[in-house]
């Protein structure tokens, strides 16, 4: 550690917001570029890092210098990340087990109306929504991947391969190899 950096810290951690902002400027890159290479994805980089620096300005009278500053700051990051990683990992089981309620609802509402609750519906509810929403698009409403990768935002060979995958997925819920068409 340099001994500039030793009274830096001394100084932010009796409460001086300004060499804390110097401390902090001083190790954004390198907190940055770790957490880029973590995420792969700069907003999440991003995110992750000022997550980083608040929470370092949180705890900064816990640091005790029996790391470098820097390694401390990582510790941190890679928890941060960690911990968002799992929250988003939960999140998305949550999800997933929402949208097999909801897909038992409307079966339950439609069976009560006298709706018919066909084999391609129940197939259907099990894809995932970016490869039912292409299906629906493309095979029950007729866009084109073109318009499909307009509308949703992507490009026109995902909406294709998004489709396919969908469908071949569709028919192996369903125990069509897909040798028959």
């Amino acid at each position: 550690m340099l001994p500039d950096e030793e009274d830096l810290i001394r100084q932010a951690q009796r409460g001086d917001a300004a060499a804390m902002a110097q401390l902090f400027k001083q190790h954004y890159s390198f907190l940055y570029k770790y957490l880029l290479k973590v995420t792969m994805d700069p907003m999440i980089a991003e995110d992750t890092a000022q997550d980083t620096i608040v929470r370092c300005m949180e705890n900064m009278a816990r640091y005790n210098g029996t790391s470098s500053f820097s390694s401390w700051m990582i510790t941190i990051a890679t928890r941060l990340f960690i911990d968002q990683a799992r929250r988003k990992k939960r999140e998305k089981k949550w999800l997933e087990q929402e949208g097999v309620q909801a897909a038992r609802r409307m079966r339950w509402q439609m069976e009560r109306r006298g709706e018919e609750w066909t084999d391609m519906l129940d197939g259907l509810s099990r894809l995932s929504e970016d490869h039912r929403i292409a299906i629906l698009l493309k095979h029950y409403y007729g866009y084109s991947y073109d318009q499909i990768g307009s509308m949703l935002g992507i490009p026109e060979g995902t909406a294709k391969s998004r489709t396919a995958y969908g469908i071949k997925q569709l028919r192996k819920e369903m125990g069509d190899d897909g040798q028959s068409t």
